[in-house]
């Protein structure tokens, strides 16, 4: 959602993942990458999604963000991913998520 606040580039809603909890089965995704345009709100939104039900995140990470072809400012860094999956796989049994074991990684070039 594009808002005229200047803290990120856009407002990442999570109060919409209850909602449609209650009208679909699908899964939910949440994207922090594209949902902020901000490499450092990525993570905690990550964490946030997942407290609020999500059932997935999908990130942007790249070794050298600075250097992307594409939304090098809200690419993680590949450590920074590490990281979020540590933190995402701590929160999720609190708030009866389950994780699948391993992680899995779809990856554009």
């Amino acid at each position: 959602m594009r808002t005229f606040a200047d803290h990120s580039r856009n407002t990442l809603d999570l109060s919409i993942i209850p909602a449609i909890q209650r009208l679909s089965h699908l899964p939910i995704l949440v994207d922090p990458s594209h949902g902020t345009g901000r490499r450092d709100s990525v993570l905690p939104m990550a964490r946030a999604a997942i407290a609020t039900g999500a059932d997935g995140i999908l990130v942007e990470v790249h070794h050298q963000p600075e250097k992307a072809l594409s939304d090098g400012p809200q690419s993680i860094y590949p450590a920074q991913f590490v990281t979020m999956m540590d933190e995402i796989e701590k929160i999720a049994p609190v708030v009866a998520r389950h994780l699948p074991r391993g992680i899995h990684i779809a990856a554009a070039v």
